[in-house]
């Protein structure tokens, strides 16, 4: 079975750890990032599936994310 990577770009540590524990009980991989600099990283280092992202995140905003996301994946 292959396991799916998600990424969870959200600063509320709160509102993030209810998201990982929620898609977590789906059998997905669950990466955190509380900023955007850190969820780049993960990106970058990581094959993500699905990338769920806070517009306002410190450090990279969501719409410059997606921009890079998009230029860097299909």
């Amino acid at each position: 079975m292959k396991e799916y990577k998600i990424l969870v770009a959200e600063d509320d540590k709160d509102i993030a750890n209810i998201i990982k524990l929620y898609l977590e009980s789906g059998r997905f991989h669950i990466y955190l990032a509380h900023d955007g600099q850190t969820a780049l990283e993960i990106f970058e280092r990581e094959q993500i599936h699905l990338a769920i992202l806070d517009i306002m995140l410190p450090k990279r905003d969501g719409y410059e994310l997606i921009k890079i996301f998009r230029e860097k994946s299909t």
